[in-house]
């Protein structure tokens, strides 16, 4: 069972409050950052899973540790480039289909991706993941993405297939969410490239927030 907005909270003042290394607990929180690593675990179990990396022109991507674990089915894959595949391993069968459709596209016109789909766990239970993440020219021209995966199976009790088509999810969104979202994802980007772990934090918790809001959005 996920643990609620309330819970999150109080995890993260009661380590705050037990610290006495302020700056050795803004590490544990914010995650290991280096490539790969994972978030905090009071983020995953808020249902943040993790975040991957895209080099389209090589086609592979990066995992991070709670991503690699939970869409990859093994953690140990973490900040290995790998196949859409070997990414997306655990994806629906059901799924599969539509949701490579609309990676290839995004991966080619460039832009943000929005999906929201069914995995099923190492238990074979299925779980409800939002992918939410851009795909944008580097310096040198090359397709780069970056994104975020969100666990949001509470959100969507007793549904039984996915709650927007495939024609639906490749409409362009002009949804506030879907921008907030974006930006934060440019955040955490820039975020990453300095040493802050506690400002990454701050942007984890409001990736996790605006996509939970968007998955109730959507389900509604």
């Amino acid at each position: 069972m996920r643990a609620s907005n309330f819970e999150f909270v109080s995890e993260l003042d009661r380590q705050v409050t037990d610290s006495v290394e302020g700056a050795a607990l803004m590490d544990g929180l914010a995650g290991d950052d280096r490539p790969g690593r994972s978030v905090s675990p009071a983020l995953k179990a808020a249902g943040f899973i993790g975040t991957w990396r895209t080099d389209v022109s090589a086609g592979r991507s990066v995992l991070d540790e709670g991503a690699a674990a939970f869409m990859a089915g093994d953690a140990r894959l973490a900040g290995r480039p790998l196949t859409l595949d070997d990414a997306l391993s655990r994806l629906h069968p059901d799924d599969r289909d539509w949701v490579f459709e609309r990676i290839a596209r995004v991966r080619h016109t460039g832009g943000s991706f929005s999906a929201e789909f069914r995995i099923r766990d190492h238990n074979g239970e299925v779980r409800w993941v939002l992918n939410r993440g851009r795909i944008f020219p580097d310096a040198t021209g090359a397709m780069q993405g970056q994104g975020a995966y969100i666990d949001t199976t509470d959100i969507h009790q007793g549904t039984a297939s996915p709650a927007l088509s495939a024609l639906e999810l490749a409409a362009p969104s002009l949804d506030p969410l879907d921008i907030a979202i974006d930006h934060c994802i440019a955040a955490r980007n820039a975020i990453e490239q300095g040493d802050k772990p506690f400002l990454r934090l701050m942007i984890d918790m409001l990736l996790l927030e605006l996509g939970r809001a968007l998955a109730r959005r959507r389900g509604a």
